[in-house]
């Protein structure tokens, strides 16, 4: 039915929201899937361990390109496309969108050709709806500081990477209106979670 992703930097609260949006739709009575990013299939979880294992500090930054669109093909053809044409709405925890902020912009690969890479990787399927979750670079690392688990590689990285990829995805937000939904994370997860099902019901006519 509909692909909607879900975006933002590490603690934005994206991963929260996806979940909330699935048991509001759930218990509206629509049939939900829902992925992360990368990961999804038994390859993608492999490939996940490599991208975020911080024992490979020196990556080269179009080995990570390449290695998040290869997990991204399996989910895309095992996962995703069979549950769209089986009428389900797909929310994915991140998506094409993470490439073209994190290897596109903030590791300065360029944005036009990370899309192309990923574009033929997939098929070309895009989402219907994309949020993007606002947070300021400070609080993302006061949440991270917080939690218990260890950094993974991309969260470890300086902080001047992760203010690139906060602006990065303001900057895809203004090339891309009509499908990426900006939304203010701050407030409580209730308030965000309410902007969220606003959207949902004004872009694609779901009532949640």
């Amino acid at each position: 039915m509909y692909f909607i992703t879900f975006e933002g930097i590490d603690q934005s609260g994206k991963s929260t929201q996806l979940k909330l949006l699935a048991g509001s739709a759930t218990t509206a009575g629509i049939d939900t899937l829902s992925v992360r990013e990368p990961g999804g299939t038994p390859l993608g979880e492999q490939i996940r361990e490599i991208l975020l294992g911080p024992e490979h500090a020196n990556m080269d930054a179009w080995t990570e390109a390449l290695l998040y669109a290869a997990a991204r093909v399996q989910l895309v053809k095992e996962v995703v496309k069979p549950a769209l044409m089986q009428g389900k709405i797909v929310l994915s925890d991140r998506y094409i969108d993470s490439s073209l902020v994190y290897q596109g912009i903030a590791r300065g690969l360029g944005i036009d050709r990370v899309l192309d890479l990923n574009l033929g990787a997939t098929g070309g399927l895009m989402p219907d709806l994309t949020f993007v979750f606002h947070l300021g670079v400070a609080a993302s690392r006061e949440r991270l500081a917080g939690r218990d688990t260890a950094e993974d590689r991309i969260e470890g990285e300086p902080l001047p990477f992760h203010e690139k990829v906060e602006a990065g995805y303001r900057q895809l937000e203004e090339m891309y209106p009509g499908r990426i939904a900006g939304i203010d994370a701050g407030g409580s997860i209730e308030e965000v979670h309410a902007r969220v099902v606003a959207v949902c019901h004004e872009r694609l006519g779901l009532e949640l």
